[in-house]
């Protein structure tokens, strides 16, 4: 591993948004079953954080999309789990349209079945389950169902209490971002899981800013209004998260 941090390019300071004076928050884009770059991660922001002694807390905000794709997603979820019961952190981990999806399944395998073309074969072979395959069959579906409900147990619950976003100062964490179009952006959940039409500008929200995963891209996109961090970890080896307090910073951890 190659811990790696960088300064982004700089957005007039003037103009930028801010999380909470009293907060230094720690966002960190797409994981996908790579649990080696999320304890690379990990421990690259503990360090950096031992830096500071400005009377700030240091918040982690996990942005979504722990699971799938990746070898590791079991782990992923139960580390995860045990850092936001952990009562000496202050850790929130969001919901990605992956952890959707999922859920989705267990609720009802026959109408949840996409899930199972969406990367669920890796998720599921981390806790020892097949993958049904093309099968409709709904007595299949649901024997899978039921595996995985057994496999996750307590992890279960961790999953469906996942927020859609959260917010300090004028920065909001949201998986996809938020629909920039109306009113009622907050309660607009499809939006913050799976994006929307006109977000994917430099300032999407007046008087906002959104840090952002989902939307795979080679390098970070850092702008005044948007900070997207997904950079493609679980086929890349490239984990990339955020540090914002007075300033910011881009952390990058790679697999060489």
């Amino acid at each position: 591993m190659s811990p790696t941090p960088h300064a982004p390019a700089e957005p007039d300071a003037r103009d930028v948004p801010g999380v909470d004076p009293r907060e230094r928050i720690y966002a960190v884009g797409d994981l996908h079953g790579r649990h080696d770059l999320l304890l690379a991660m990990l421990a690259r922001i503990e360090a950096d954080a031992a830096r500071f002694d400005d009377g700030r807390q240091t918040r982690l905000v996990m942005l979504g999309d722990y699971v799938d794709r990746g070898d590791d997603s079991a782990r992923v979820i139960e580390t995860l789990a045990e850092l936001s019961a952990a009562r000496d952190r202050n850790v929130d981990c969001l919901m990605g349209n992956h952890e959707a999806a999922m859920l989705a399944f267990l609720a009802d395998p026959v109408h949840g079945r996409a899930w199972l073309d969406f990367g669920a074969a890796q998720t599921l072979a981390s806790f020892g389950i097949g993958c049904p395959g093309e099968t409709d069959d709904p007595a299949a579906l649901g024997g899978v169902r039921d595996a995985l409900v057994t496999a996750l147990g307590t992890r279960l619950g961790f999953l469906q209490a996942l927020p859609s976003h959260i917010r300090s100062g004028d920065v909001v964490f949201a998986h996809a971002g938020l629909n920039p179009a109306g009113t009622a952006r907050f309660s607009d959940a499809h939006a913050m899981l799976w994006g929307a039409p006109g977000f994917l500008v430099p300032r999407p929200i007046p008087g906002l800013r959104v840090v952002h995963g989902h939307y795979d891209r080679p390098e970070p996109e850092v702008h005044p209004g948007r900070v997207g961090i997904d950079t493609g970890a679980y086929h890349t080896g490239r984990l990339t998260a955020v540090r914002l307090d007075a300033g910011e910073a881009l952390i990058t951890v790679n697999t060489l």
